[in-house]
């Protein structure tokens, strides 16, 4: 069990009489990436929701570095080293690059975050993890430009990066290539694929050709239970998930 960062135990998420999770159990390996597919309303961002905190749980435990944290809200398990990216971008547009990341870093402690009678100088700016993450995503040349002249393609890579500035355990990663060109593609392939050397990343993707390519382990959900999981390889040729979601469109494009 050493090797296992996030644990969810019989996971079960009910909106009255609708279980958008009917008993989740998952094991997620550290330094690795963990992809979760499955059909729309399969219950891959309930799931999200549970296992980060930004939903709660109706029964079962979720359990994060040896501790459980069912019961704790968002914010104790960003402190405990989980961060997240979400499906529609959120960024501070009219703060530049370097300033998003400086808040994103300075947000683990809400003390820092929130302190607004000092200026970010000194130990308050980040400067160290700041350069750090502009260098891992790529944004360099880009630090003093505010987020809001990026292109889509870039202010999906600032979101990843604001969620490493925070020095994360974990990032879970929702649809993080959505809406973005063949151009911008092959970059975050490549940025999620780096990261599981000093991170784990749990994965919600779309995209089969990446999600065949840079995962450790993927798993498939339907109807909010796991249909499925095993390598890339496994999965691809697993009848169920053929069947279930993927069809003719496990060789490639989006499904």
């Amino acid at each position: 069990m050493t090797g296992i960062l996030i644990e969810a135990v019989g996971v079960t998420k009910h909106y009255g009489k609708f279980a958008a999770l009917g008993g989740v159990d998952l094991k997620i390996r550290r330094n690795t990436v963990h992809s979760v597919i499955g059909p729309n309303g399969a219950g891959k961002t309930t799931l999200f929701h549970m296992l980060t905190g930004t939903g709660t749980t109706t029964g079962g435990r979720i359990l994060f570095d040896g501790h459980d944290v069912t019961r704790e809200p968002d914010h104790r398990r960003v402190q405990r080293g989980m961060a997240r990216s979400f499906q529609v971008t959120a960024l501070f547009l009219s703060l530049s690059v370097r300033e998003n990341l400086r808040v994103a870093a300075q947000g683990v402690s809400p003390r820092q975050a929130m302190n607004c009678w000092c200026a970010p100088v000194g130990e308050l700016a980040c400067t160290q993890t700041v350069d750090e993450v502009l260098q891992r995503v790529g944004l360099e040349r880009l630090a003093n430009t505010p987020a809001s002249e990026l292109s889509h393609g870039q202010q999906r890579r600032l979101e990843v990066g604001m969620a490493l500035a925070a020095r994360p355990k974990a990032i879970f990663l929702d649809e993080p290539t959505s809406g973005m060109g063949i151009d911008d593609l092959d970059d975050m392939k490549h940025l999620i694929r780096g990261l599981r050397d000093q991170h784990t990343v749990v994965l919600i993707e779309h995209n089969m050709n990446i999600v065949m390519d840079i995962s450790d382990t993927v798993t498939v959900m339907q109807l909010g239970r796991v249909l499925a999981e095993g390598l890339p390889g496994d999965i691809r040729s697993d009848a169920r998930v053929r069947t279930a979601y993927l069809g003719n469109m496990i060789t490639g494009g989006k499904a």
